[in-house]
């Protein structure tokens, strides 16, 4: 029997949710499973993928055949590097105990380049949460701005009662009215 291993969706539409598991070839998609490997969540950043490891390596070597997407996520979480590793070991290439640091190093360096990336997704959104509060805030005092120019009395200059003052550019001369007549 051609064993492949493969996903199973479930979820709504536009929230897809599937169940990694082992299936018969000639089996429909979310049909009839021979048993269930893990989960892999795409919808959050980054995808949740949750994986029984031992399983996984265990049909792998017995010859099931992952699909390129299964494939993608046996890689990602290393099954495919222990099987690679496991091969240099039976061909006599290095020991065991070389083999199994080999992988420590690799999970080591992969869990460092995951806390990185969630690290940096954490970093932006706050700055953009910051970004969005200087800007709200902004916004808000300009219209504050605008709203008191538009309530605020219209002021005119006071006119005094009082006559203004003569000067000799404003004084007439009576002399000057006399020859004009």
């Amino acid at each position: 029997m051609a064993t492949k291993i493969r996903l199973q969706r479930f979820g709504k539409k536009g929230k897809p949710f599937y169940h990694v598991v082992v299936a018969d070839s000639r089996a429909p998609r979310d049909g009839k499973f021979i048993e269930r490997l893990g989960s892999y969540n795409p919808n959050t950043n980054p995808a949740t993928i949750e994986l029984n490891f031992d399983k996984a390596l265990d049909w792998l070597t017995k010859g099931a055949q992952p699909t390129d997407t299964a494939r993608a996520i046996l890689s990602y979480k290393g099954v495919l590097y222990k099987k690679h590793l496991l091969g240099g070991v039976k061909k006599g290439a290095f020991d065991e105990a070389t083999a199994e640091n080999r992988f420590q190093d690799w999970l080591k360096g992969k869990e460092e380049k995951i806390e990185g990336k969630k690290d940096s997704l954490s970093k932006s959104k706050e700055e953009l949460k910051k970004a969005a509060l200087a800007a709200e805030a902004k916004k808000k005092e300009d219209r504050a701005a605008a709203l008191a120019a538009k309530n605020a009395p219209v002021e005119e200059e006071p006119v005094s009662e009082e006559a203004p003052e003569e000067t000799p550019e404003n004084a007439t001369d009576g002399e000057e009215t006399t020859s004009a007549e």
